[in-house]
């Protein structure tokens, strides 16, 4: 068994950030993934975050795998997409706005 890649570079750090990167930046964005999608679906605001919170099961595990399969850059560019689905979600908290 290889402790390093074939570049000879070790392999730890790669996996280390692709961990943090799953776990972390995977709750980070279904986090505001739900916020988000909770918030746009129309209809009743329980049945909103209901089916948000539902979703967000689909996207965690998605996330989760795809970090693994895509480059390491690609992973952590991923996480920009946090940013909107805040600002979305969690707006009228921010401002001090209502619902």
């Amino acid at each position: 068994m290889s402790k390093s890649s074939s570049a000879g570079l070790p392999v730890w750090p790669t996996t280390l950030t692709r961990i943090l990167l799953a776990v972390l930046g995977g709750y980070a964005l279904t986090y505001s993934f739900t916020a988000a999608l909770a918030r746009l679906l129309p209809g009743e605001r329980i049945d909103a975050a209901i089916s948000a919170t539902l979703a967000s099961f689909l996207v965690y595990t998605c996330y989760v795998l795809w970090v693994y399969a895509v480059p390491l850059r690609r992973g952590l560019l991923s996480l920009l997409a946090i940013l909107p689905l805040a600002l979305i979600g969690f707006w009228p908290q921010l401002f001090g706005g209502q619902s």
